[in-house]
């Protein structure tokens, strides 16, 4: 495989070069941007564009392309990681000139560049443009995506938790435990199980974690059950990241109990609002609907298998 990144074939007259990490605070605007139009709303803090630029196996040089236009400021962006996930964004400014087709190109040579065979992105649902763009290069949905919320105009009231199991808030040191916990829940749904060091700088490590409001179950010293979630400043809303049980610890009402800990948690904070994504594969919709949740927007991933040369 090359070093070198393929060239990106933009419209003049923008032009591109790669991100740094010293990129967040200008990629966050346009991702806000985007949000805006698309949800009514910034969803993305600054710390989690951060957080993408760090990611272990992510090279900002060879990985992500900034798409400038003439006055220098960014119109669109595209980053690509290990070859399967690529996420691709376009000023609303910018669109309909070509950006989003010549980034989709690029983010595919990249991919393929990287031994890539299948890649995904993630359309907001109401982004018909970029559906249809999608489908015209031999994309096909896969994976539904819903945001949930809740709101508490009053104290969540929280159940005991089962026989045999304390709950008690996230403290130091629980971090290693979180991180095996959360990634054998998701096996069975996730391809790849995410090494410590990528798993903590996109959770524990952001500056948004917030220990507090994030809830642990434990039985017999072990960590069974988690809700870790973050506190974005500037906002009226908590959102959770986060929600594990382990197997043999399910169907005991544990997840429920977590979730109302975090909520009632956010409640102590004046927050009235909490929300999460969660999608189709982990069967977990109802589970949140039970506990109140209910579904503002939706988003699907698409996939393309990716031909080999």
């Amino acid at each position: 495989m090359t070093d070198h990144p393929p060239p990106a074939s933009l419209p003049d007259p923008y032009w591109s070069r790669p991100a740094t990490a010293t990129d967040a605070l200008v990629v966050h605007q346009l991702v806000a941007a985007c949000e805006c139009e698309r949800l009514g709303r910034v969803r993305t803090g600054q710390d989690a564009v951060a957080a993408d630029l760090r990611r272990p196996g992510l090279n900002p040089e060879l990985d992500t392309l900034l798409v400038h236009a003439p006055s220098g400021a960014v119109a669109g962006r595209a980053w690509v990681h290990g070859g399967r996930r690529c996420r691709i964004d376009v000023h609303p400014g910018h669109r309909g000139r070509g950006l989003g087709a010549a980034l989709l190109v690029w983010a595919e040579a990249r991919a393929r560049q990287m031994g890539g065979r299948r890649l995904a992105q993630t359309v907001c649902d109401g982004d018909r443009a970029a559906a249809v763009l999608l489908r015209s290069h031999g994309y096909s949905p896969f994976v539904t995506q819903w945001l949930l919320e809740i709101t508490m105009l009053a104290e969540p009231v929280v159940p005991e938790p089962p026989k045999g199991v304390s709950v008690r808030p996230f403290r130091p040191g629980d971090e290693r435990a979180a991180h095996q916990l959360t990634e054998d829940a998701f096996a069975t749904w996730q391809k790849r199980r995410k090494p410590y060091e990528e798993w903590a700088r996109l959770t524990v490590e952001r500056d948004t974690f917030a220990p507090e409001v994030s809830s642990v179950a434990f039985a017999a010293d072990r960590m069974v059950g988690a809700v870790l979630a973050l506190d974005v400043p500037g906002t009226d809303e908590g959102y959770i990241d986060r929600v594990a049980v382990r197997a043999d610890h399910r169907n005991r009402g544990l997840a429920g109990l977590l979730l109302r800990e975090t909520f009632r948690g956010f409640h102590g904070r004046g927050r009235r609002v909490c929300t999460l994504w969660t999608h189709s594969r982990t069967g977990a919709l109802s589970l949140y609907e039970r506990a109140g949740m209910t579904v503002r927007h939706s988003s699907t991933v698409f996939g393309k298998d990716l031909p080999q040369d």
